[in-house]
């Protein structure tokens, strides 16, 4: 139910085109490449903190399953 609510807050397709103007506006031409390299570069750092978060979980839970079968 909660993601019925949230779809009708998206923008829909003219308004994509009014944001996309309005960040081209603020920041020109010349800076939005400056910008979706950092956007990626965070967005690949945020996946490998959370592929590391998985690890270290991976092996603690691996390492409970060595102590409770050696009991």
């Amino acid at each position: 139910m909660t993601n019925l609510l949230l779809l009708g807050f998206l923008p829909s397709g003219s308004e994509w085109i009014i944001i996309a103007l309005v960040i081209l506006l603020l920041f020109g031409g010349k800076k939005i490449p400056e910008l979706m390299r950092g956007l990626g570069k965070g967005v690949k750092s945020f996946k490998d903190g959370v592929n590391d978060a998985k690890d270290e979980l991976n092996k603690a839970k691996d390492e409970l399953d060595k102590t409770d079968s050696a009991k």
